[in-house]
């Protein structure tokens, strides 16, 4: 599978250069990072049920998911668990991008996601992994702020992983424009053409 975010990153290798809002949807090969770039926004399909799906659910803190993604040489099973959403302030928000009007009423949070190679071939050229998560606020999918993670403590950048065995965890990063003063922020990672596993972090 392409490595879909690669085209973004060259283009946009500065935070400030990237604010993209985004469409809903995940799981296909027209979300991830095609997805985020889009510059559209659609209201959040409804949260799924907490029974026991065959893909997606609501989980608990520090519950982990299991999924398939399509790799290249081929599929890997993950554990994936998403550790903590940090949320900032409008002004670090305003400093962040390119034009602070953007910003306006709005802040970054950043989610820190726990990816383990549970089973499949071992990988030399990167992984498609995160390509799967979004993070979402009061119900509505924020805005993506492309190349803001890479650098925030307790993330690595996931273009620098290239070698990847079985039983080996990194920690990727994505960071979200969302409104200031949401109640709950939400981590969606979903496989590709399966229903999001969703992660809540209530807000004070």
């Amino acid at each position: 599978m392409p490595h879909r975010k690669t085209a973004l990153r060259l283009v946009a290798p500065v935070a400030v250069l990237a604010l993209a809002l985004t469409a809903c949807g995940g799981g296909d090969d027209e979300t991830g990072a095609d997805a985020k770039g889009e510059g559209t926004t659609e209201p959040a399909a409804a949260s799924p049920s907490p029974s026991q799906p065959v893909s997606g659910g609501a989980m608990a803190q520090g519950e982990s998911a299991t999924g398939k993604v399509a790799e290249d040489p081929g599929e890997v099973t993950y554990d994936v668990v998403a550790q903590k959403v940090e949320v900032g302030t409008e002004s670090e928000a305003a400093k962040a991008v390119a034009d602070a009007a953007d910003a306006k009423g709005k802040v970054l949070a950043t989610a820190h996601i726990k990816y383990t190679h549970k089973s499949g071939p071992d990988l030399t050229e990167g992984s498609d992994v995160h390509d799967g998560t979004t993070v979402f606020a009061d119900g509505q999918r924020g805005g993506v702020l492309i190349g803001a993670s890479e650098d925030a403590p307790g993330c690595e950048d996931p273009y620098d992983v290239e070698s990847w065995k079985q039983g080996e965890s990194h920690v990727f990063c994505e960071t979200y424009v969302i409104p200031a003063g949401a109640t709950s922020v939400e981590v969606h990672w979903s496989e590709e053409d399966g229903e999001p596993y969703v992660w809540k972090f209530p807000q004070k």
